[in-house]
């Protein structure tokens, strides 16, 4: 039993247009599975699910983002400092923003999109040649090893380097983005705008996969979301992340 990380889900009070940015920065299409969701992902005779690329679904809600950074955010690939450089200015023309969150003189360019959600445009690294347009998912954390024990077992996907500071993780399948976990001073105080979403096999049951994230750590999280098919729960240090039904 493991589950299968296919998507970064994003909370925004205008879903389409946060759709159209994500669906132009990334060069991918866009579709729509329910009003007030935006679902954006690869062409190309992509099927969803597919290590290849995690997707991303953005989720129309009444609340704006505050000023608190978000614990997830992408880190998008580039291939050259040029290549770089036409990214950003690129992104900026599609509505993003520069942020300053305290990164100082680093070789990366941190960027908002049109509702704050903070993403990095990386610069040319070996390691992410391969990924496709997001190199990675990361995720603000105060116990990288902690992470790596429980995000390991949760999934799918082979560590790659767990150290006190980094941990890495990817499809076994060796395609796709990566999923790390950084170490930031600070824990977490509020619910964020960006989460991960985690998929079942076809013939797994939610509901022991759930369980089993319980024994590992888990806890159940009640955002308001009602009676839904998915189920939200929060890693052991508060992350938010749902499971969805198998399909």
């Amino acid at each position: 039993m493991a589950l299968r990380p296919v998507q970064v889900n994003f909370k925004a009070l205008d879903d389409a247009a946060v759709g159209r940015f994500w669906a132009e920065a990334l060069g991918w299409g866009i579709s729509s599975e329910a009003p007030g969701v935006t679902n954006v992902e690869p062409g190309g005779g992509f099927v969803w699910p597919d290590p290849a690329a995690v997707c991303i679904d953005v989720v129309a809600v009444p609340e704006p983002k505050t000023a608190t950074k978000n614990r997830v955010h992408l880190d998008l690939a580039t291939t050259s400092a040029a290549h770089q450089a036409e990214l950003v200015e690129r992104l900026q023309a599609l509505g993003a923003t520069p942020v300053d969150v305290g990164q100082g003189d680093v070789p990366w360019t941190v960027l908002a999109d049109p509702e704050g959600n903070e993403f990095c445009v990386l610069e040319p690294r070996e390691i992410y040649r391969d990924t496709g347009p997001i190199a990675a998912v990361l995720v603000d954390c105060e116990d990288p090893r902690a992470m790596a024990r429980f995000w390991g077992e949760a999934t799918d996907w082979n560590l790659h380097e767990v150290t006190d500071d980094f941990v890495s993780l990817r499809s076994a399948k060796g395609v796709g983005p990566y999923l790390e976990f950084l170490r930031v001073p600070g824990g977490k105080t509020v619910p964020d705008r960006v989460h991960i979403d985690l998929l079942p096999y076809t013939d797994d049951d939610k509901a022991a996969e759930v369980a089993r994230l319980k024994a590992l750590g888990a806890t159940d999280l009640d955002l308001g979301q009602g009676d839904v098919a998915w189920s939200v729960l929060a890693d052991p240090e508060g992350h938010e992340f749902c499971v969805l039904a198998p399909r």
